[in-house]
């Protein structure tokens, strides 16, 4: 699918969160608006395509608005929400991004979210969670580790399964592999690197996908589509193609009880650091 690409600028940059992300972050941040992983596998469920307000009848995957005066914004309004996310939250903290990808393929040319991360070296907030789905988050390790010096920070990056393809459903963004090796450069590093099995799919050896994420990643994070895409029952996901997919490969893998199954392998192999859902994203693990 071609992508229709456009330059804008925005008034405002910093989002004040509510629903799924109000526990999680103070803020969200969006350096882009569409997500050009549309048509991989993490697009294929994604709630944000039934987000008119985002995609304006434009199909999920094919346009990206560069915004391209993000850190000017950012900085220009540190001071304010920093201030009002102290006094009403605890804490100013920013969750990059919920909906679109940091680190989609056309950020090593136009580098919006590589300046966001030179404007928090300037200007931190309490915490930074920078949430992706590729590898090519490491293209600004160099940036992370030094803003991980200046605030609290956690690499989350999505790792859905242990498999590159499943039928039925188009690949994956980035190969599993080097998105773990990208968790393993990140956490050797000293910054905090979680693995986010979100949206959770089938597994083929869950137990030897565990281990190798104890080894590569501080925590581990496992989101069902059910409870995990802002509805209660996964309504969002339900108009997607994506539980049918699930659902032809492994049934069971389309309820909460696999996701609990799933939940209860992980704990016994990496004790302490197992989150699930809502409250794993906003750090909590046992």
């Amino acid at each position: 699918m071609p992508v229709n690409i456009t330059h804008v600028e925005v008034a405002n940059i910093l989002t004040r969160t509510g629903g799924y992300l109000r526990t999680v972050a103070s803020h969200s941040l969006q350096p882009y608006r569409g997500c050009t992983f549309g048509n991989s596998l993490c697009g294929v469920g994604c709630y944000v395509q039934h987000n008119a307000w985002v995609t304006r009848g434009r199909p999920w995957g094919g346009f990206l608005e560069v915004r391209t005066n993000a850190a000017d914004v950012y900085r220009q309004s540190h001071s304010r929400e920093s201030h009002w996310a102290r006094r009403t939250r605890g804490e100013f903290s920013v969750f990059c991004s919920s909906a679109t990808d940091p680190f989609v393929p056309q950020e090593r040319q136009f580098k919006i979210t590589a300046s966001l991360l030179a404007a928090m070296c300037e200007l931190p907030p309490d915490l930074l969670i920078l949430q992706t789905h590729t590898h090519r988050i490491t293209d600004e390790i160099i940036a992370i580790v030094e803003l991980s010096r200046r605030c609290r920070l956690r690499a989350h990056i999505s790792i859905e399964s242990d498999q590159d393809r499943l039928p039925g459903l188009p690949p994956s963004a980035s190969p599993v592999e080097r998105r773990l090796t990208a968790c393993a450069e990140f956490r050797e590093r000293g910054v905090f690197t979680v693995v986010t099995v979100s949206p959770l799919l089938p597994i083929a050896d869950p137990e030897q996908f565990f281990k190798r994420i104890a080894e590569v990643a501080d925590a581990v994070v496992i989101d069902h589509f059910i409870e995990g895409d802002g509805s209660k029952d996964g309504s969002r996901t339900l108009r997607t193609a994506l539980p049918a997919a699930i659902a032809a490969i492994d049934p069971e893998a389309t309820t909460l009880a696999y996701r609990d199954q799933i939940v209860e392998l992980a704990r016994s192999i990496m004790p302490g650091r197992v989150g699930v859902s809502e409250s794993g994203f906003a750090g909590i693990y046992r």
